[in-house]
């Protein structure tokens, strides 16, 4: 488990993802518990329960893990949110969108002061605005896919 925790966390810090937080994520996603307190995630990962606290924070604003507390209990858990693949995505087409945004502006605005935009930045346009396309088809695919090969269906909430 630790080698994929690793592993995982340095995939997830090269898409952006703070590091410590990118460990508690791949930890909680593959943790032989479906929830995990910040001592039980601390001595998993043999960081500081502050370093962990930090972390979860960061993970839930993000939306991709929940803070609960069972009655009775002394301690928040947390767990991975089920549909923390399509917040990631969400963020994707959000980004992309941006991207569209700016780039568009970008042409204009070059267009209008320098009579000539360079291919780059035209094909950089064109680009985000055939990702744009296509991201809501695909993550109708994501939902199909899921229901037919897990079982599962996604939350009303973020679908």
């Amino acid at each position: 488990m630790r080698w994929f925790v690793e592993q995982f966390a340095l995939l997830l810090a090269d898409s952006g993802l703070p590091r410590m937080a990118a460990r508690v994520f791949a930890y909680l996603l593959a943790g032989d518990r479906e929830k995990h307190t910040v001592g039980q995630v601390a001595a998993g990962l043999g960081m500081s329960p502050a370093a962990v606290s930090g972390a979860v924070r960061h993970l839930s604003q993000a939306g991709l893990v929940i803070k609960d507390r069972e009655p009775g209990a002394s301690a928040d858990s947390y767990r991975v949110y089920e549909d923390a693949w399509q917040v990631i995505a969400v963020r994707t087409v959000d980004s992309v969108d941006r991207a569209v945004d700016v780039l568009s502006a970008s042409v204009e605005r070059l267009d209008q002061e320098t009579a000539a935009v360079s291919d780059g930045v035209r094909e950089a346009l064109e680009f985000y605005r055939f990702w744009s396309g296509e991201l809501p088809a695909t993550m109708e695919r994501w939902r199909e896919h899921r229901r037919t090969v897990l079982g599962r269906q996604t939350s009303a909430a973020r679908a």
